[in-house]
């Protein structure tokens, strides 16, 4: 992996962030760090996806579309409706054309840490747990044990947010996206498999 400058982007970062959100984003940068750590994967391309993750957040939501639109990024009705959901396509953009990212596993990361997916790759999954349990999260549901899970088995802390979120979001007035769907279902059947493989041993 090339030598990005990690100190430049966080201060672009800032500039173009509210402070409660650079906070955050320095938070991700951190835990992706950690799990990174933990799950031997290359820690400099785990902070970097963390620290871009949300490059994309604080545009506003009409000119998010605009843009998606202007560079042809796919649309969804549930993002149409939503686009604040957008900032994931459009951040894993201009990663790749602001930041110069041209790092297929940093793009995916930043691509999916807001809905996730089925079959993730390792820095997927690592980014996707690490915006839900950065140090200053403290509204999600189950955080203290999705902590915890997150250092034992990256799988199952996983399919615990995905579980969470689903529910967080049947229950309230939010839409849920298809894609978040498929990813449980997926990482549902999958932990089915390793059960029963468990069982029958």
């Amino acid at each position: 992996m090339k030598n990005y400058d990690m100190k430049s982007y966080q201060k672009k970062l800032k500039r173009e962030m509210d402070e409660g959100r650079y906070q955050h984003t320095l938070g991700v940068m951190y835990t992706s760090a950690a799990l990174a750590m933990r799950y031997e994967y290359d820690i400099q391309k785990a902070q970097m996806a963390g620290l871009l993750h949300d490059c994309a957040k604080c545009i506003p939501n009409g000119k998010k579309l605009k843009l998606c639109e202007k560079h042809n990024i796919q649309i969804t009705e549930v993002e149409r409706r939503n686009p604040f959901l957008l900032h994931a396509k459009l951040g894993a953009f201009l990663a790749m054309h602001e930041y110069g990212i041209d790092d297929k596993e940093i793009v995916s990361a930043i691509l999916n840490h807001t809905t996730g997916k089925p079959n993730m790759s390792l820095l997927d999954k690592i980014v996707y747990v690490a915006d839900y349990i950065e140090p200053r999260r403290n509204k999600a549901p189950n955080l203290t044990e999705v902590r915890k899970l997150a250092f034992i088995d990256l799988n199952e802390a996983l399919y615990k947010i995905l579980s969470d979120t689903l529910s967080y979001l049947d229950d309230g007035p939010g839409e849920v996206d298809e894609m978040t769907v498929k990813a449980y279902e997926y990482y549902k059947t999958k932990r089915e498999e390793a059960n029963h493989d468990t069982e029958a041993v």
